[in-house]
């Protein structure tokens, strides 16, 4: 769409305003609101100005002015405000130079599939993310006090009500890890989730499916039709908004958190991921699972940077409250043809080349779709770019090897400290072609350490209680 075809949309829909929306560096939507009467063509090269020192991770107070402009290939009528009202992300510039700021994700993302056609390799990275979310009917948390902090989490579903009075309690609750997948009764979001991709069909996504997942207690998949990095990304947050919203205005909570239940499965989100050249997709072979030396390669560069990749794929201390063994996450790193415990699976596709693809499981919602793909996509190329193969496949139940056979299998950090030691020795093929810069890398390892690491690390959890008072 083009900023001419954005204002006939606008006026085709009697659009009173525009919502600019920008990804701060963390990865969560921010917005501001104009009225339509300022909807030009120059609003797509002037941009609007904001404050970027009050963004997290991004400017200085001394150096706060920046510029937001929106992409008209982004346009959307956003179906959650009462008044019509077209919806665009914006990239981030500096108002001065007018260069693409550095620690902005959607450049950074630019900057990753440019790295692609200039390598020579291919020139289109398709990604194809599997978010997965939890649906609860309430959720109460607190830690605003030195001396207290809790967390409540409930659904009409889950498992730890089958004993509770509802006047009457009607049973079918959803047992623990046997989410995937029963009829109503005991999937209760089945009516949630066709309106759910009513209203993502109706804006534009492209739907596949959508099923109740394998934990207890709401938790949901929608399936979406693969796109380009920059382009899935940017879809990615349009789903994970309306999935938010459609959830509050049924009087529920949606949350992408990847391990909010102790004992059932977490959230993680697959990533489908090809290489193609002058519309010709690369993937496709005739070595293991119909892969080409390509895809072996990619895979290879995927597990040799595994450990740097968490610090973006999995980039929350909840992340590794999922990446344990027994709960269906891919904790060791291999690849395999159909075996889900493996890290990096080639699904069944048939004979059709395009279809051929590698799925990366480790990863969970919680990313920036942003810097993840980014990421991936940089640790792929190296693998193909330096022939780093990813030895022989894994066609064993991983879970079920003893650890005699573990222990040459390398593995995911098991924690975000972990992770992000490991992107700090090992970046060098991130900042290739300056996709990720040192600043933007190192501004990541200070924000996640500094506001994350660190206060996490001094608060003590109701389990520590449970454990140690009466020490």
């Amino acid at each position: 769409m083009t900023p001419k075809e954005v204002l006939e949309l606008a006026k085709k829909h009697d659009v009173k305003f525009v919502d600019l929306k920008f990804v701060d560096f963390p990865g969560v939507w921010q917005h501001t609101t104009i009225p339509a009467t300022r909807l030009e063509e120059s609003l797509f090269e002037d941009g609007v100005a904001f404050d970027g020192s009050s963004i997290r991770g991004w400017q200085p107070i001394n150096a706060s002015d920046m510029l937001m402009v929106p992409d008209p290939t982004t346009a959307r009528i956003d179906p959650f405000y009462a008044t019509p009202t077209l919806s665009l992300v914006n990239s981030i510039f500096d108002p001065i130079t007018k260069q693409p700021y550095s620690r902005d994700p959607r450049h950074i993302a630019k900057k990753a599939e440019a790295y692609l056609r200039q390598s020579g390799i291919g020139d289109t990275s398709y990604m194809g993310p599997e978010a997965e979310f939890f649906v609860f009917d309430d959720v109460r948390f607190d830690q605003s006090q030195p001396n207290a902090g809790y967390y409540h989490l409930d659904s009409v579903e889950g498992a730890w009500n089958s004993g509770r009075e509802e006047f009457p309690n009607l049973g079918y609750k959803t047992r623990h890890k046997e989410g995937y997948f029963p009829v109503p009764p005991t999937d209760t979001l089945g009516d949630f989730r066709q309106s759910l991709m009513t209203t993502l069909m109706e804006t534009g996504v492209e739907v596949e499916v959508g099923h109740h997942e394998v934990a207890s207690g709401g938790q949901c998949e929608i399936g979406l039709k693969f796109k380009k990095l920059m382009e899935s990304a940017d879809q990615l947050l349009w789903f994970k908004y309306v999935v938010k919203n459609h959830a509050r205005k049924h009087g529920k909570t949606a949350t992408f958190m990847p391990k909010p239940l102790f004992g059932d499965n977490g959230s993680g989100m697959h990533v489908h991921q090809s290489i193609w050249k002058e519309g010709k997709p690369l993937f496709g072979g005739d070595n293991y699972a119909g892969l080409s030396d390509t895809a072996l390669y990619y895979i290879g560069g995927i597990i040799k940077h595994a450990k740097s990749l968490a610090a973006f794929t999995n980039p929350t201390t909840n992340s590794y409250r999922r990446l344990v063994p027994g709960f269906e996450a891919p904790v060791n790193l291999a690849y395999s043809s159909r075996n889900r415990s493996a890290s990096c699976r080639i699904p069944i596709t048939g004979p059709n080349p395009k279809t051929r693809r590698v799925e990366v499981r480790f990863p969970d919602p919680s990313c920036n779709p942003y810097l993840a793909f980014a990421a991936m996509l940089m640790a792929g190329i190296d693998g193909i770019q330096n022939k780093i193969h990813p030895g022989d496949p894994m066609d064993k139940d991983i879970y079920g090897l003893s650890p005699e056979e573990l222990k040459d299998i390398p593995h995911m950090p098991g924690s975000l400290e972990e992770a992000l030691d490991s992107v700090e020795r090992d970046h060098e093929f991130l900042v290739k072609g300056d996709v990720f810069t040192k600043d933007a890398i190192h501004e990541w390892l200070d924000f996640k350490r500094n506001k994350e690491l660190n206060p996490i690390r001094m608060r003590p959890t109701p389990y520590e209680f449970y454990l140690y008072y009466d020490i």
